[in-house]
């Protein structure tokens, strides 16, 4: 390419395309307004490339134009670039020689009449709140009575100082273990992550406050980072966030155990009041010396009764109340026992009478009679045979018979 194509103006003859493009390029990149620009539009047709450029347009209701962010600029945003949010993008728009075509190249956005630290807050906590981090199911319990609290915090600030009065204050029987953090700028992130993995890891404590006083959200910063909410989230011993004052609500909030306004109200939150304690032992040591008192007047005035009793001065009797009751017993069995014979003797006679009027002896008694042939009883004169002996059965005896002759049909 004729390089001096690009520094001035050609008058007559031709060029070739890539002459014309990077001529004009040298014309938007030597203009003082193009150099240095700020475009207000809405975000389309976004795409995050793996290469981390990001690739979009920015367009109003009149027109769009092509912007791309490279990775070097692109890893100072706080946030995420969407399609369709409103920004204001700072940069230079320059020729792309090889399409012929002019983009913004853009190094910083920042949301539209939002702050970019504000936007990015509000995208992570949808994000993890969408994950489940936030659910109270997954809240551990804080202890009771804690014997070894962990604090992670600034060992300089107000914060520190605040939390160990008010512990040692409320309950001195815990022990404070401060873990020297820095809370502010680029390397509070990795300080917290360190403190909190060593009381995790270690189980030294019973229970870890993470904090610091209130401050800007730019000042908070870090404790909205999403490697502390993951590692908060899957620490086992319990966490107290209290970070800057009552108003202020960081992700580390949302993601601990239990959130506290205050660095003070942390402290208050993780001791019970042991002046408390005392009245509830004090109570509770007054109803024991009551019940005890009344338990053992009670069994006194039992035993003053029991040893009064006639049973006591005359222990004889206790045979004797054991004889009546043996010999009522005995009478209440005899007496049973003899209506319960009558009962058997009466049934007995007359199943008797009725087996008796069945009887095969009763119906001889009145003249009958039957006839049996070598043991068995013959029922029909079919089974008899002229000649053949038989038995003929009556009342009184026996009486054998020879068949001379036999009719049959004798009705």
């Amino acid at each position: 390419m004729d390089i001096s194509l690009l520094r001035e103006r050609p008058v007559g003859g031709s060029m070739t395309v890539s002459q014309l493009n990077g001529f004009i390029k040298n014309m938007f990149d030597n203009d003082r307004v193009l150099s240095s620009v700020t475009v207000k539009g809405e975000i389309s047709n976004f795409t995050n490339h793996r290469s981390g450029h990001l690739y979009f347009s920015l367009k109003d209701d009149g027109g769009q134009i092509r912007s791309v962010m490279f990775r070097s600029s692109a890893m100072g945003l706080r946030f995420m670039p969407e399609d369709g949010m409103k920004v204001l993008a700072h940069g230079s728009v320059s020729v792309y020689t090889r399409d012929g075509s002019y983009q913004l190249y853009v190094n910083s956005l920042e949301p539209d009449g939002i702050g970019a630290l504000y936007l990015a807050y509000e995208q992570l906590k949808a994000k993890l709140e969408s994950e489940g981090l936030f659910d109270p199911i997954y809240k551990k319990d804080i202890p009771r009575y804690p014997s070894k609290i962990g604090v992670i915090t600034s060992p300089t600030g107000a914060a520190v100082r605040d939390i160990i009065n008010v512990t040692g204050r409320r309950y001195p029987l815990a022990n404070i273990y401060v873990y020297p953090a820095i809370v502010q700028g680029e390397l509070a992130e990795e300080s917290l992550l360190r403190a909190l993995d060593y009381f995790d890891r270690s189980h030294l404590v019973d229970t870890v406050i993470i904090g610091r006083g209130g401050g800007s959200i730019e000042d908070l910063w870090a404790f909205n980072s999403e490697r502390l909410a993951r590692r908060i989230f899957a620490a086992e011993v319990p966490i107290i966030s209290a970070v800057g004052h009552e108003t202020d609500f960081t992700i580390c909030d949302f993601v601990a155990d239990l959130r506290a306004p205050t660095p003070s109200a942390a402290a208050e939150l993780s001791v019970p009041d042991i002046r408390e304690l005392h009245l509830f032992a004090d109570t509770v040591s007054s109803r024991i010396t009551r019940a005890l008192v009344s338990t053992v007047s009670d069994k006194a005035a039992a035993l003053d009764k029991l040893e009064n009793a006639e049973i006591m001065r005359r222990p004889s009797r206790i045979i004797e109340l054991c004889a009546e009751k043996l010999l009522s017993i005995e009478k209440t069995l005899a007496n049973s026992y003899g209506v319960i014979l009558s009962e058997i003797g009466r049934r007995v006679a007359i199943t008797a009478g009725k087996l008796e009027a069945l009887s095969p002896l009763s119906v001889l008694s009145r003249g009958y009679s039957f006839v049996e042939q070598g043991g068995s009883v013959v029922d029909s004169v079919k089974k008899l045979s002229v000649g053949e002996s038989i038995d003929l059965v009556m009342r009184d005896g026996r009486a054998s018979a020879v068949i001379e002759r036999l009719l049959e049909d004798v009705e």
